[in-house]
């Protein structure tokens, strides 16, 4: 049983799906900064631009205000903090839009690739083999047709 996991391991490890997680991990992290920098420098200043300069990340609906008494605050501020989470959905509809975006240019080279009559992009060798496969069998299935055609 434990073998068997290491050797499993090890076959995950060596085609290669473990390198591109670690990339996939790598990508996303740096992909994070990139649109946490587009939200905060780029995208939240106009808005708050607009709303007459009022940082959108401390924007909150106060239900009970602090009570303070003697300088000491013996009841805290009781709020729903809105901006925070505004500024996180700018963050998810960006990220969503780019993924998308992504996906869509690589299944259109993914397409592309994969068109054997295509002569700009190399085919992938496993689509050339199963091309010449199926006209094989067009062939094949022309020559029997003929055959029983004869014999009936």
């Amino acid at each position: 049983m434990r073998l068997k996991l290491i050797q499993d391991f090890k076959e995950f490890a060596v085609k290669g799906n473990m390198i591109d997680i670690a990339i996939g991990v790598i990508i996303g992290a740096a992909f994070n900064k990139v649109v946490n920098v587009l939200v905060k420098e780029i995208l939240m200043p106009p808005l708050s631009f607009m709303t007459n300069g009022s940082n959108w990340e401390s924007k909150k609906i106060i239900l009970r205000e602090a009570v303070i008494v003697d300088n000491k605050i013996t009841l805290e501020q009781i709020a729903i903090g809105y901006g925070k989470f505004l500024e996180t959905g700018v963050d998810f509809l960006i990220i969503t839009f780019s993924v998308f975006v992504v996906v869509k240019v690589m299944n259109s080279m993914k397409k592309k690739a994969e068109d054997p009559k295509n002569e700009k992009v190399v085919t992938p060798k496993n689509i050339e083999l199963m091309n010449k496969t199926n006209e094989l069998l067009e062939k094949q299935n022309e020559y029997l047709k003929k055959l029983i055609s004869k014999d009936i």
